[in-house]
Parts: C-alpha cells; sequence; structure tokens
C-alpha cells in the first residue's frame, strides 16, 4: 500500500493538471448516512487554543475547521475522502451559483449577484434570518483595525472600493467597539452592496475566475448586529459569539476548552454542506504530547485530536488500522521563513546572500523521518506545492540526497561578511514542532549559525509572534517554521503567493511573516491577478515562485500529507483539506 499513490485532478483549470495523492487506511462506513445515529459527545483532546476565533479573523486551519460549525458562508465546499469532490465551490446560504447564463454575472463579468436561500437563521432570542446586511457587515469587520482578516488582500485587490474603506478604517481607535462600529455605519465599501434582505451586489475592479472561491473563505462569513457591541476578536467577543450553523459555543474557557451544542435555530433543509448528529463537541486542550493524544484516542477516553497528528512512533503499527489514515493536501508544511526585517546581527537577514546561504544548511531527509517517512512527506523546494496553479519542479539550492550541505553554506556565509550569526526561533509547542526546530538548529550549527530556541504555546505563535510586525521589527524573532495550506485548490494561485509575499499588504496579521516585499514580484500577482484565464495566471505565479526564490524569502520544507486517527465509536468521517481535518458536523457515534 502506498500513501502517495498520485490520481489526477482537473479542476476547471485549462492546462492545470494537479497532482494529488489518495489516502492509506481510514476505511469507514461514511457513505453509511441512513446508519448515522443521533446524540453523544464528540470528545476532541489537543494543545493549542486557536490564535482568532472571531470568524473575520480566522487564520489558521483549526480555526477554519471550528468556525465551519456556527459561521456560514455563500459559498464553500463539501467535505469527501475524494479530493475532487472538495475543490468546486458549491452554495452555501447563496441559493445558486451566480453564472453569466441565469443572469447573476454582468457581461463585463464584473458584476455578480448572489441571492441568499430562505430559513438560514441566527441563534438569537427570538431567532432571527440571516440577512445581505449581515452579510456586509461581515466584509467591512475584514478591515477593522484591533483584528484585521490576514485575507483582507484578496479583497484589497478584487473588489472596487475596499482600498479606501480599509485605509479609512485604520485610522479609527483599534480599542474603541463604538467607534469601530461607528465607521462601519458611516462608511461604505462601493463594491459590497445590500440590494434587499436577501440580495447581494458585489462589483469588482476587474474580472476575477476564482471571486467565488473568494466568496467560501470563512472570513467572509455573515456578521450579526450584535457583534458591533464588541471590539472584535476581543476577549468579550470571543464569549458572545452568534451561530448560524448547526453548533453553537455554549461554554468557552481560553486556554483550557470549548463545549459545542446544538443551535436550534439550525434547520438542516437550509444547510447543503453540513449535518448535524453528535449532540455536543467537547474540545480539551493543553495536551501538547502526540503520544499521550494517541493514546487516549486508542484507549476510547477521547475520540478526535485538536491539532495533533498520529505520532510518528505508532505509524507503522496503524497502516493496516481501519481507524488510520494518511489525507493528502498539497501544502507547504512547515517551512523556514526569514524575518528580514530583524535588527539582530547587524540586519543580516536583510541581506539576500546571507539568506541564499542559509538555503544549503537544511537537511530534509531527516526532517521527512521525523514526520513518519516518505509515505507522510516529501521534500519541498518551491513556494508554490506540488497540486497548486502555478506549480514548477525546480531547484534553487540542490544538496546531495536532500540532506544539506553545510560546507557550501559555511563557504557561502563567509563570502557576506556575516560570521557568528545568532538566530532567536521561535517554535510551536504541539505535534513535533519542537523536534523540526531541534533539528534544523542542529543543521544550522552545522553551519556555524548559533539558534535560541524559545517555546511558543498556547495559540500566540501565528497572532502574537508572526503576526505583529512591531515584534518583528524589535527583532524578537529571526526564524521561524510556520505552515501554509491554501485556502482553497483548483484556480488556487493567489491563495498562496498573495498572502504570503504581497509586500503591500505587511501589517497586524498579515501572513508575510518576513515582511518581505519586492516590487517585481508584486507586480507579478498583479499580472496574475489580471490575466485573461487561469493558464495564464498560473504563468504568473510560477514566475513569482522563481523569483521568491531567487530572493530566499523562505526555505521551503516539506509537502506534508495529514496523519489522522479516530477511535472506535466515531463514523461519518469525510475530510476537508482547508481544515486538515474531519468536518465535525458529519460525524455521528456508536
Amino acid at each position: 500500500m502506498t500513501a502517495r499513490e498520485m490520481i489526477k485532478v482537473t479542476a476547471g483549470l485549462t492546462g492545470l493538471v494537479m497532482g494529488l495523492a489518495g489516502c492509506a487506511g481510514g476505511g469507514d462506513d461514511a457513505s453509511a448516512a441512513g446508519a448515522s445515529r443521533q446524540g453523544g459527545t464528540l470528545r476532541v483532546v489537543g494543545s493549542s487554543d486557536v490564535e482568532h476565533l472571531d470568524p473575520a479573523s480566522v487564520s489558521s486551519v483549526g480555526a477554519y475547521g471550528l468556525v465551519r460549525t456556527f459561521a456560514r458562508t455563500l459559498f464553500g465546499t463539501r467535505a469527501s475522502n475524494d479530493f475532487q469532490e472538495t475543490v468546486p465551490v458549491r452554495p452555501d446560504v447563496a441559493a445558486r451559483i451566480p453564472t453569466r447564463e441565469n443572469g447573476d454575472v454582468g457581461k463585463n463579468r464584473r458584476t455578480y449577484t448572489v441571492r441568499l436561500r430562505e430559513g438560514v437563521r441566527w441563534n438569537t432570542s427570538p431567532p432571527r434570518p440571516v440577512t445581505a446586511h449581515d452579510f456586509v457587515r461581515g466584509f467591512e469587520r475584514l478591515c477593522n483595525p484591533s483584528a484585521p482578516s490576514a485575507g483582507k488582500s484578496y479583497f484589497v485587490s478584487t473588489l472596487t472600493g475596499m482600498d479606501d474603506f480599509c485605509r479609512g478604517f485604520g485610522y479609527v481607535d483599534a480599542k474603541d467597539a463604538k467607534a469601530i462600529a461607528a465607521y462601519q455605519r458611516a462608511h461604505e465599501i462601493a463594491g459590497v452592496h445590500a440590494k434587499d434582505d436577501r440580495t447581494l451586489v458585489f462589483k469588482l475592479k476587474r474580472p476575477a475566475s476564482d471571486f467565488l472561491n473568494l466568496l467560501s473563505l470563512p472570513f467572509t462569513a455573515a456578521a450579526p448586529q450584535e457583534y458591533d457591541r464588541y471590539v472584535p476578536d476581543s476577549a468579550e467577543f470571543r464569549q458572545h459569539t452568534i451561530s448560524d450553523g448547526p453548533y453553537q459555543i455554549t461554554d468557552y474557557r481560553p486556554g483550557i476548552s470549548y463545549l459545542l451544542a446544538h443551535n436550534p435555530a439550525w434547520q438542516p433543509g437550509a444547510d447543503p454542506l453540513r449535518e448535524r448528529h453528535v449532540a455536543k463537541i467537547e474540545i480539551t486542550l493543553g495536551q501538547d504530547s502526540p503520544e499521550a493524544v494517541q493514546q487516549q484516542i486508542e484507549q476510547g477516553t477521547a475520540d478526535l485530536a485538536w491539532d495533533q497528528p498520529v505520532p510518528t512512533s505508532a505509524i507503522p503499527r496503524l497502516r493496516n488500522d481501519p481507524r488510520f489514515a494518511i489525507r493528502e493536501i498539497p501544502n507547504n508544511s512547515p517551512y523556514l521563513v526569514f524575518n528580514a526585517r530583524s535588527p539582530n546581527n547587524g540586519g543580516a537577514l536583510g541581506d539576500r546572500a546571507v539568506r541564499q546561504a542559509l538555503e544549503y544548511a537544511v537537511d530534509r531527509s531527516a526532517l521527512i523521518k521525523i514526520v513518519g517517512g516518505p509515505s507522510v512527506a516529501e521534500p519541498l523546494h518551491t513556494v508554490i506545492p506540488p497540486g497548486n496553479s502555478g506549480y514548477s519542479a525546480l531547484n534553487h539550492y540542490p544538496t546531495p540526497d536532500e540532506s544539506g550541505d553545510p560546507a557550501k553554506c559555511r563557504e557561502l556565509l563567509g563570502k557576506t561578511g556575516h560570521a557568528g550569526l545568532k538566530l532567536k526561533f521561535p517554535y510551536r509547542t504541539n505535534s513535533v514542532h519542537k523536534l523540526l526546530a531541534q533539528s534544523i538548529a542542529e543543521n544550522l550549527d552545522a553551519c556555524g549559525v548559533e539558534t535560541e530556541l524559545t517555546a511558543d504555546s498556547g495559540g500566540s505563535f501565528y497572532a502574537g509572534t508572526l503576526g505583529t510586525p512591531a515584534r518583528a521589527r524589535a527583532g524578537e524573532w529571526d526564524i521561524a517554521a510556520p505552515g501554509w495550506v491554501p485556502d482553497w485548490y483548483g484556480n488556487n494561485g493567489r491563495s498562496i503567493i498573495q498572502p504570503l509575499f504581497d509586500g503591500r499588504t505587511y501589517g497586524q496579521n498579515s501572513n508575510n511573516y518576513g515582511g518581505y516585499d519586492n516590487p517585481q514580484v508584486n507586480a507579478l500577482i498583479d499580472a496574475a491577478l489580471t490575466a485573461s484565464d487561469a493558464g495564464h495566471a498560473a504563468g504568473y505565479w510560477q514566475q513569482a515562485d522563481q523569483k521568491i526564490m531567487e530572493d530566499a524569502a523562505i526555505v521551503p520544507l516539506l509537502d506534508r500529507a495529514q496523519t489522522l486517527f479516530r477511535s472506535s465509536r466515531v463514523h461519518g468521517t469525510l475530510f476537508l483539506p482547508t481544515t486538515a481535518g474531519y468536518d465535525y458536523t458529519h460525524l455521528w457515534l456508536s
């Protein structure tokens, strides 16, 4: 059995063939919907809290999976163990897919009309319908100054008037909920309009072939008027989330636990993407050991892991266990990012030659062993992983057998005049991230570079450490190993290059962690976004990838599949690649 057996998927792209792996194990009766049982508590156990709980601000796969249970978008994707089934955009709160044929897409392809389905309601007292005005509010909240969305660049470059709206919002006091709400009421995004309670009209700067993909992203969820009472994603906000999905958060203890129960206002007939079987979902945090989590699941005291893969040591004995699965999610996870704005070491990481030297340091073969071997991960040398628009199998910094070349690293580093580097290296405490960081630190030591490893837990790694420009400029970190799963698959070139490397969008909560900014790459992003078709766009994304690698903005490390294990009583396990996990709304317990 090979876990990375290749299948071919054409996701509506001219000339783009996506190579995607099948899954190993994971046999389940998910297709036997008629056998599903209602009730019970799904017990999920893991390490860190989400970095953002506000749907407008979510940016991690764990948060994506959580908000899917209580925050609905206009469009979405279907969970499935067949990757091809998870790619197409499907209606969620929208009643139908807009097309030129049904009159919902204008002749110039710059106007989209979206009609809402009936029966979608908030869990307010009494329940009330979700309206087009709620979706307008959701788009306005993307630019809030307190916890701006990491995905706002998608819309700034696409929607008419979004740039002006966001620029003005930046001057509002980020700690004043009333001022934030007042700005939203007094200003409009020219390209987002509620024609009436059930009709939205979007106006685009230029045609965008991936616009419906953008409308499926979790941070575009509708936002109820009650959210205006709180500073976005504040501690107070997190205690007052409102649901229009099948579940609602009934108890949240930051960093400790979540309890979700049925949303009584949800109607299954008005939700084409979700189901609801378990009575409650209990998520327990604070357990950093994958081995301890795995033991609980095998013993039946827990059902699923929250943010922990199956321990590497357990994979060989589980390969033929029907509860075990390897699911492919073409990604760049993890990758090593350089803080180009760090003042440490005389600003050495701002020097391209230094970064290019360090590209040769890493032993990818060791990292592959740590995560589970070649059935789980493959070495990656490009920004865009296989199976994504714009991928090209290039290697700018080859090393023998993927094991690194410390001699060449030392030689090139010596020519830069930056000897004796000491790099601050925060790492995530969950999963195998500590082991990965230690392996990379050993590689750098062989290159003559000292590292200072520090644990970064509790959901602060992304939102606090990497997502705060002031901390980057202060030199609080020099290198880090985040991961990136594309926000969607198919026509998805911008879901990798734009959020990670567009220097014009660098700021709070940006995913461009190292502050990389190259006008040539920015121009290639614009060229891709204005390309006549997806095929031409893929060519520009590929050029951008090559330029980024020439600049050594990051060190791509692994294209890594997701390993999952469920307890014996869990069924209905349907995978959602963008959440790197099973869709909670389809699970049921025997």
